[in-house]
C-alpha cells in the first residue's frame, strides 16, 4: 500500500511540475526587444539638428511577467552624424575596431543617426542636454558626456549607451534596452523596461 501511495504520487507530481516548470520559463520573444516607432515630426527634427541633441519621444509597450501588456511614455536622445569616420574615433567602444571589440552587438549609426538611453550609465538616472555648457549632464552625481555621448567627467565608467534604431517600410523606429550601471563593460539588462 505504501509503494503504491508513493508511485501514484510520484506519477501525480510529474505531472504538475512539467507544466509548472515550463510556465517559469520566460518565453522566447522575451530574449528579444520590440520596436517603437518614433514619430515623422520628431525624424525631420532629429534630420534637421545640427549642433544639439534631440529628445525623441516614444510609446514603450512592453510585458511584464504574466501581466498583460502595458505601455509607458520614454524617451531617447537622437544625434545626426554627418561623418561617420570622426564619429567612429570618438567613439571606439561603440565600433568594432582593428584589434577591438565593440560593447553593441548592432549598428550604432543608422540612418545618418545615433540614438543614446537617457539613462545615466553610472547608477541609472536620467541625463538631460544643457545648452549652456554643451554637454549631456546628469544631475545626481555629475557625470558629464560630450555631444557624441563621450564621458569627459563625474564618476560615470563609460560613455552613453547607444539604442538600435532602424528604418522599417519609412517609418523609424527604436528598441529599448536597459544596460548593467556601474560597470566599464555593456551588459544588457533588459529589452524592455
Amino acid at each position: 500500500m505504501a509503494n503504491a501511495t508513493l508511485t501514484i504520487g510520484g506519477i501525480v507530481g510529474l505531472t504538475l511540475a512539467v507544466p509548472i516548470v515550463g510556465s517559469l520559463l520566460p518565453p522566447k520573444s522575451s530574449a528579444t526587444g520590440s520596436w517603437s516607432p518614433l514619430s515623422a515630426q520628431e525624424l525631420d527634427a532629429l534630420a534637421k539638428a545640427t549642433a544639439k541633441p534631440v529628445k525623441l519621444t516614444f510609446t514603450l509597450k512592453f510585458t511584464d511577467g504574466y501581466l498583460p501588456e502595458q505601455s509607458a511614455d520614454e524617451y531617447c536622445w537622437g544625434i545626426r552624424v554627418d561623418n561617420n569616420a570622426k564619429f567612429a574615433a570618438a567613439r571606439p567602444d561603440i565600433f568594432n575596431q582593428p584589434g577591438g571589440k565593440a560593447d553593441v552587438p548592432y549598428d550604432v549609426v543608422n540612418m545618418n543617426f545615433v540614438l543614446f538611453s537617457p539613462i545615466c550609465p553610472h547608477l541609472g538616472c536620467y541625463y538631460s542636454w544643457h545648452d549652456e555648457q554643451n554637454r549631456f549632464m546628469c544631475p545626481c552625481h555629475g557625470s558629464q558626456y560630450t555631444f557624441d555621448g563621450t564621458h569627459v567627467a563625474g564618476p560615470a565608467p563609460r560613455g552613453l549607451d547607444p539604442l538600435p534604431m532602424r528604418g522599417q517600410s519609412g517609418n523609424a523606429q527604436v528598441m529599448w534596452i536597459v544596460y548593467q550601471s556601474n560597470t566599464p563593460s555593456r551588459i544588457v539588462v533588459s529589452y524592455q523596461a
